[in-house]
């Protein structure tokens, strides 16, 4: 897992459905014997010489209008519910990252945000693009279903674009027979190095990757020709993240949106949260 394999999407439309629904049950069923017993139980007050500051009025008053505790949960919940649900599926939507896969862009316990409508407009639930704003850059960050989990959210970097012919030597990607630049800035742990940081730069896009001093098998080499609709996503952190060079190609209707903040770090929940990494994703 690499972000959330929750279906809140699915969650958040049957609540906000039965909500509505609960709602409109009472505009349709309840509000007119509702509002026939409060005028029957305000005539039968005046009949009584009741008036308005006495407790007996406001009491047999409220008991008539009383709504039921359904209708009353549902009209509390429903504009929340589908305030939440149009930011959500077509603003912005909130992630947390589990794994280590795109340290260190990203680390776990970070809250990041997702652009939505970056790479076009989609329904929730069934991901249909109903209007198209944009298509994914090289070297975005992106959230999307990866083929061999189509219900799991995962994070990567976008590497291959639609028609790339991509190679994989020694750890060094090249794109259309040119070399992805990466210029190493330090071998870690001082002393006994065991990965190096590199900066990497693919479209408009310079971030740090991490890459093991003796590469993983999926830094060996390889060869990937991206297919129509179709991306090649990878982690940052080279050899320690199951990417495209593993399960393949990302399909266009499988992309969620475009990760651009990171808000808060919360690793454990006995912990303190904090907002040092507080920032824009590289």
């Amino acid at each position: 897992m690499d972000v959330l394999d929750i279906n809140f999407p699915l969650i958040l439309v049957l609540l906000v459905f039965f909500s509505g629904l609960g709602w409109l049950f009472d505009i349709f069923f309840l509000a007119k014997p509702r509002k026939a017993k409060i005028e029957s139980t305000l005539k039968e007050l005046s009949e009584k010489s009741l008036k308005e500051s006495d407790q007996g009025y406001q009491l047999a008053l409220e008991a008539a209008s009383k709504e039921p505790l359904l209708v009353e949960y549902s009209k509390s919940f429903f504009p929340v519910l589908a305030f939440v649900l149009v930011l959500r599926s077509f603003l912005v939507e909130p992630f947390q990252i589990p794994s280590a896969s795109m340290v260190p862009t990203l680390q776990i316990g970070d809250f990041i945000l997702v652009n939505k409508f970056a790479y076009g407009i989609r329904l929730p639930v069934t991901n249909t693009k109903i209007i198209d704003v944009g298509e994914p850059q090289r070297g975005d960050v992106m959230v999307f279903f990866p083929p061999h989990k189509p219900d799991t959210y995962f994070i990567k970097r976008v590497l291959g674009l639609p028609g790339d012919s991509v190679r994989l030597d020694n750890g060094t990607f090249t794109i259309n027979g040119n070399q992805v630049p990466a210029e190493l800035l330090a071998q870690l742990p001082v002393g006994r190095p065991q990965y190096q940081v590199l900066k990497e730069t693919l479209g408009e896009a310079t971030h740090e990757i991490h890459r093991a001093m003796v590469p993983g098998s999926l830094s060996q080499s390889g060869q990937w020709e991206v297919p129509a609709g179709h991306y090649l996503m990878v982690g940052d952190n080279r050899d320690n993240s199951s990417d495209g060079r593993d399960w393949g190609f990302v399909a266009e209707d499988a992309i969620v949106g475009q990760a651009f903040a990171i808000w808060m770090h919360w690793e454990k929940m006995l912990s303190l949260p904090s907002f040092q990494r507080l920032g824009s994703i590289q």
